[in-house]
């Protein structure tokens, strides 16, 4: 299995709704480091996975819907603890619809799975993969 991974970043504001989740549970902050990680099994005619401009302009697109945001306030999310797992879904889910939409087109026609991991730290970080 052939990777490609593109880097980028988001701020956003929440809160959580649970016991479990302690302070946590008033609004605050959080800055991610999002990798977005595209696979295929074979290389496409031009041997790339896809075009890495393309996937980090549709990477930061998808950010760009959440940063600098209280996702608290997003009527997406309602009801959804937006915990680092879930957002790693939220932003895969995303980045899969444009990709179908055709915002990699060719490139994104053979891509067969996608990985996107939001790190919270430099010791902590949650993933979603997905099929394509």
């Amino acid at each position: 299995m052939f990777t490609l991974t593109v880097r980028d970043s988001m701020m956003i504001a929440h809160s959580f709704t649970g016991a479990v989740f302690g302070p946590a549970q008033r609004l605050h902050g959080a800055t991610y480091v999002v990798d977005a990680t595209f696979r295929r099994s074979e290389l496409d005619e031009d041997g790339l996975v896809v075009d890495i401009g393309a996937a980090g302009t549709a990477l930061h697109a998808v950010l760009g819907e959440l940063t600098y945001r209280n996702l608290d306030d997003d009527p997406d999310l309602a009801g959804t603890n937006t915990t680092t797992e879930a957002l790693a879904r939220v932003v895969a889910d995303r980045l899969a619809a444009r990709i179908g939409d055709g915002a990699l087109c060719p490139g994104g026609a053979g891509l067969e799975g996608l990985t996107v991991t939001l790190h919270e730290s430099h010791v902590a970080w949650a993933s979603y993969e997905r099929g394509l």
